[in-house]
């Protein structure tokens, strides 16, 4: 089934200089500095380089010739339809290099943050609507309740934090890949934005992935015509955070080499999902973290500040999913609590749900299912932990069976010692260690 959301509008291109609303010298200088760093003479490779349209590029490269800072080389290229090359002069080199001391930014013409916060509203979070089977269809790998996915459509299609808790090892984090995996429209990430005349960058290649389309269509110029090529259009990003979050990664950080800003995990993630699996786990206590996330969540902005300390709201536009081992009450206060939307526990599978993935599973991986190893693994071993089941365990104990039947040279079976064997690997008995 096909994704059921408004169209995304990309953002328009460019076609005038006063379009870009960003400071005149500081598109001469990233100009000047990216021909410096990319020793590009041809205004088509230069736009290519910025990012920009050919009638943009022209505009900002008349302006260095009449600062003098660029010269036409005086001869055409026949290999580029017969265009002028240009090169930096003396003073446009010196230019170039006094540029890149104050910010080592060169390439794709940042985005300003009040064009920005337009696209992201173009592209909301909040503007996908989810059909049950979408959820379903992207789910196909879990076995889930009826009532859990009754939880689940309307949490997402809401676009509002989500908080996943129960037992450890039941799918809160499957769960949640599979909601990643539900959106299916694209979106418009930029490579930078600017605010006070600083340059944050945005796209990242580890949590953005490029649309195909977008990959092959690469040397066209006539892309820019389509969109504004200073974004990259991506599948809605998702970001994956665990034990390793602190608060510390929610700011800008500053590289004082570079002179440059890069976006924090929620800025990157606008228009996705931000995914803070474990919590709980994480050096600052999980109530530190919710506090830092309660302005975001209502107000959908955030606050970030400069080296200056100057602070600016960014839009927060990112469907939040918390997944905890831990009771909800053991680790927020109620107004914490208050301020997540959405609270859906995860609980093990019933004996028959269990029974279902393990047959599942055993399908899936060739191992042939014997009903005496079943009802030996059923009334003999799960007894000894109070028949809990979790979802991860037919996995589990299938793959270990497998591996015991290689190691054994054996045909893929189900017996009650390859079960007793399996079963031993699972839990660790609690027992004294004599030093």
């Amino acid at each position: 089934m096909n994704m059921q959301t408004a169209n995304v509008t990309a953002p328009p291109a460019p076609k005038r200089l006063e379009d870009m609303q960003l400071p005149v010298v500081m598109m001469r200088d990233i100009l000047l500095k990216t021909i410096f760093r990319k020793n590009v003479d041809m205004v088509s490779d230069i736009a290519k380089a910025v990012c920009l349209p050919l009638a943009v590029t022209q505009q900002i490269v008349d302006m260095a010739r009449e600062q003098k800072l660029l010269e036409a080389t005086g001869t055409l290229n026949a290999n580029s339809g017969n265009e002028m090359g240009y090169q930096l002069t003396d003073a446009g080199k010196s230019r170039a290099q006094d540029a890149l001391a104050q910010s080592e930014y060169f390439g794709a013409m940042p985005v300003p943050l009040s064009v920005y916060r337009e696209q992201v509203k173009r592209q909301s979070i909040r503007n996908i609507q989810i059909t049950r089977d979408q959820l379903t269809n992207a789910m196909g790998h879990l076995i889930l309740p009826p009532d859990l996915l009754d939880q689940l459509g309307p949490a997402v299609g809401s676009g509002r934090s989500i908080l996943m808790y129960g037992p450890p090892g039941n799918g809160k984090s499957s769960i949640s890949n599979g909601i990643r995996d539900a959106m299916g429209d694209k979106v418009y990430v930029p490579h930078a934005i600017e605010y006070a005349g600083q340059v944050i960058t945005v796209y990242d290649p580890i949590v953005h992935s490029a649309a195909e389309a977008d990959e092959q269509d690469m040397n066209s110029l006539r892309r820019t015509a389509r969109f504004d090529s200073r974004y990259v259009k991506c599948d809605r990003p998702t970001v994956i955070t665990g034990g390793e979050l602190s608060l510390n990664m929610l700011d800008l950080v500053y590289n004082p080499t570079a002179r440059t800003y890069q976006a924090p995990l929620q800025l990157k993630s606008t228009g996705g999902i931000f995914i803070v699996d474990d919590l709980g786990r994480q050096e600052e206590p999980p109530q530190a973290l919710v506090n830092r996330w309660i302005v975001p969540l209502e107000e959908s902005k955030d606050i970030l500040a400069l080296q200056s300390g100057e602070k600016f709201e960014v839009p927060f536009d990112t469907l939040v999913i918390f997944s905890t081992n831990f009771h909800p009450n053991e680790i927020f206060d109620q107004a914490a609590l208050r301020r997540i939307f959405y609270k859906i526990k995860i609980d093990g599978p019933s004996q028959e749900n269990f029974l279902k993935i393990f047959a599942l599973v055993a399908k899936k991986k060739g191992l042939p299912l014997n009903e005496a190893a079943l009802i030996h693994l059923l009334k003999e071993k799960y007894p000894t932990i109070n028949n809990v089941y979790a979802n991860y365990q037919p996995v589990f104990l299938i793959d270990q069976i497998i591996s015991i039947c290689e190691f054994e040279g054996i045909p893929y079976q189900m017996r009650p010692d390859l079960i007793d064997r399996a079963w031993a690997n699972m839990f660790v008995k609690d027992e004294h260690i004599v030093k």
